[in-house]
């Protein structure tokens, strides 16, 4: 069997934070095992392929919508944007390489999500990411020094850049077997491979 699957997202995605908010539920109750949380960098992402967010696009209205739509249809509490939104999430992300060092990415990014897409509150302030440390019991002061580290700097880098090898081009984004599901709307197929894989 091969490895078990991937979710890979961005802290500032907020179709990442839809998802994030739904793939454990789902892949409990198809009774396939939970992927592992890798934090990435979608501005890295976007480099490599050339792209940018559609936050800075044409679409950005019709995609805010969208979202909020999907929000309200997934039971969640209704999207409260960032100022500004797309954020500089750079130092939320090292943050979340370091919750997910120490066995916390699940908590941590939940909460860091929940900060800024319940509590409308911008990832790119310090002070908001530690919010979301304490929520997930990481000491504040280890999160600091840790996030200064060379060797965690580099662990995000060195997982974005596998990312977009094994075609990550964007997030929320499943790998499982070689398959890349990329895409909230997409969960539902990767949770259905996840399934098929336990019965085989």
């Amino acid at each position: 069997m091969s490895d078990r699957a991937t979710f890979y997202y961005d802290l500032g995605s907020p179709y990442s934070y839809l998802a994030a908010e739904r793939v454990t539920g789902l892949f409990a109750a198809a009774d396939a095992e939970s992927p592992e949380w890798q934090p990435i960098l979608l501005g890295g992402l976007f480099e490599r392929f050339g792209r940018d967010s559609w936050g800075n696009g044409p679409n950005r209205e019709q995609g805010m919508r969208e979202c909020e739509t999907r929000a309200a249809a997934y039971g969640l509490p209704p999207i409260r944007w960032p100022d500004p939104w797309p954020p500089n999430t750079l130092f939320a992300m090292r943050a979340a390489t370091f919750a997910k060092e120490i066995g916390r990415p699940v908590s941590f990014a939940l909460a860091a999500f929940r900060q800024a897409f319940a509590a409308g509150r911008d990832l790119g302030k310090r002070d908001n990411v530690l919010l979301a440390a304490a929520a997930a019991e990481i000491h504040p002061r280890a999160l600091l020094v840790a996030v200064d580290r060379d060797s965690l700097k580099t662990a995000l880098r060195e997982a974005t850049d596998r990312a977009g090898d094994l075609g990550v081009r964007g997030v929320p984004s499943i790998v499982l077997d070689g398959g890349v599901y990329w895409g909230d709307d997409h969960l539902e197929e990767a949770v259905s491979a996840g399934a098929r894989r336990e019965r085989s």
